[in-house]
């Protein structure tokens, strides 16, 4: 039996394949100002704001921030005052209280500059600590637009999923008739129901996938519900590169093979990648702060041998009654030379203090100790931090040199991304066609209707590449973004700047 129509069986299920994949402007302006449609970058605000682990990690940051700022204090005096009152209450002779109040001041004055480094390398510490969670913001940010992408793809999917089972239902009617009537075998309706029954089965099981996917990305951006998601796996977008002049240019004059197009549309984009990549790649930012890091530990313990000097000064008051009469006074310095073969302390201290006579008396001392042999294996540090810096100045080195191999990857996979997407789209077009060819076929009874079904099956998978492609090129897209430390969506205009360049 012959099944007219203005629109055929097929054609319907590509337009509705097509409709799915396109966002329809008339609704989104009807119900812009009424819904909130969730973006790219607002799901990744929404997980580094939700995210616990990420508020602890900032807030002990901010600790170690505000004890860093208060290691100031190192360059100021040392100030310490001491109470003390001695009663003594003797059985034979007068009874004694004493009373004694001093302030003591303590100052660095010279230690080579070992503790403006020392701050600088807990600067360091801290700016490669910040550096260390902002990328962990990075991590969590990206795995909520994946896990974003991902829904938008398996939704697309299950919508295509749909509407092939509703094309197949259709037909399977019609195949029930054809067998009533004589004109089909009852095998291929039972062939029909299985794979009916197949269909079934996926979009079930997509449809867990589905909800659990939703959930999960719920919870991830701290929301009991999710949102309207604003949006799509457009099957029409072009790549960002291959919408640059140059590519567009290339493809105008040139027949290249696809793997031939890709190495020659690449080489620009890789060098500019390469370039960007040298001055802000999370992974050269790093290793940068840590070759710094390195080199002042070095300097720093280069300077160890530098001896410190401090002085140091001494005022009290003291006697039996208030008033307190007798006071006395002191002034101090003291160097200390401290190495893995000797430690030396060296100090002298001139003073005034009031005698038993009621004349003051004028006191001085020196002392030195001199101890041999401290500790003979940190002769190793300097050597040790030499070799450290040297293994981060070679690991920095090899890294340098791989960002132009590792940019011109990156960029041809996109490029190759996007000729996938094409040939996808193509393959899904021709699909199309020979589902027409095929139901002429079936009309001029050279096919059965189970081999039609068969047909429009496949076409569905051809369709569903075509969303798998065109997911693939966000995903690639996007770690080059990442490479280049570039935020959503900020890869077309780093391709359009080349593209000018150029």
């Amino acid at each position: 039996m012959r099944i007219k129509g203005k629109i055929t069986m097929c054609k319907i299920l590509f337009l509705i394949f097509f409709a799915v994949t396109t966002t329809v402007v008339s609704t989104i302006n009807a119900y812009g100002n009424e819904r909130h449609y969730l973006t790219f970058s607002e799901a990744a605000n929404f997980a580094v704001a939700a995210s616990a682990d990420l508020r602890h990690a900032y807030a002990s940051q901010a600790v170690m921030e505000g004890a860093w700022r208060w290691g100031l204090r190192s360059y100021f005096p040392r100030v310490s005052i001491n109470l003390s009152e001695n009663d003594r209450l003797q059985q034979f002779g007068a009874d004694s209280f004493m009373k004694n109040y001093s302030i003591n001041l303590d100052q660095l004055v010279w230690d080579g500059g070992r503790t403006t480094m020392s701050r600088r390398l807990e600067r360091m510490e801290l700016d490669l600590s910040s550096s260390r969670l902002d990328r962990l913001a990075s991590e969590i940010a990206e795995s909520a637009i994946a896990a974003y992408r991902n829904i938008l793809s398996s939704r697309a999917i299950l919508d295509i999923k749909i509407a092939a089972l509703v094309v197949l239902q259709e037909q399977r009617r019609v195949l029930s008739e054809e067998v009533q009537l004589g004109l089909a075998l009852g095998v291929d309706l039972a062939s029909a129901d299985i794979s009916i029954a197949d269909a079934r089965l996926d979009i079930y099981l997509l449809q867990l996938d589905l909800a659990e996917m939703e959930k999960r990305f719920a919870e991830l951006l701290g929301l009991e519900s999710l949102p309207i998601l604003g949006e799509r796996v457009d099957v029409n977008r072009s790549g960002s590169f291959v919408q640059s002049s140059f590519v567009q240019n290339s493809l105008a004059q040139n027949n290249f093979t696809q793997t031939g197009f890709a190495a020659q549309s690449a080489v620009p984009a890789a060098i500019a990648a390469a370039a960007l990549a040298r001055e802000q790649n999370p992974d050269i930012v790093e290793a940068r702060h840590s070759i710094a890091r390195r080199q002042m530990e070095l300097k720093y313990i280069s300077r160890s041998w530098i001896p410190t000097l401090r002085v140091s000064g001494n005022f009290g008051v003291s006697g039996q009654n208030y008033p307190l009469t007798r006071y006395n006074w002191s002034v101090g310095l003291s160097i200390e030379l401290s190495g893995p073969w000797v430690q030396n302390r060296f100090g002298a201290q001139a003073g005034w203090e009031p005698s038993s006579f009621g004349q003051p008396d004028r006191t001085a001392m020196i002392q030195n100790s001199i101890t041999p042999l401290p500790d003979p294996a940190a002769s190793y540090g300097r050597r040790q931090a030499a070799l450290a810096l040297a293994v981060e100045q070679e690991k920095f080195d090899t890294f340098l040199e791989q960002i132009g191999r590792i940019a011109s990857s990156a960029v041809e996979r996109c490029i190759l991304a996007e000729q996938r997407r094409v040939l996808a789209l193509e393959a899904a077009s021709l699909g199309s066609e020979r589902c027409r060819i095929e139901e002429i076929r079936l009309s001029l009874g050279h096919i059965t209707r189970l081999r039609l079904m068969e047909v429009l099956i496949e076409q569905t998978q051809r369709e569903i590449a075509v969303v798998q492609a065109a997911t693939a090129l966000l995903e690639a897209e996007r770690e080059l973004e990442r490479f280049l430390d570039l935020e959503p969506g900020e890869l077309a205009k780093f391709a359009a700047f080349i593209s000018r360049g150029h």
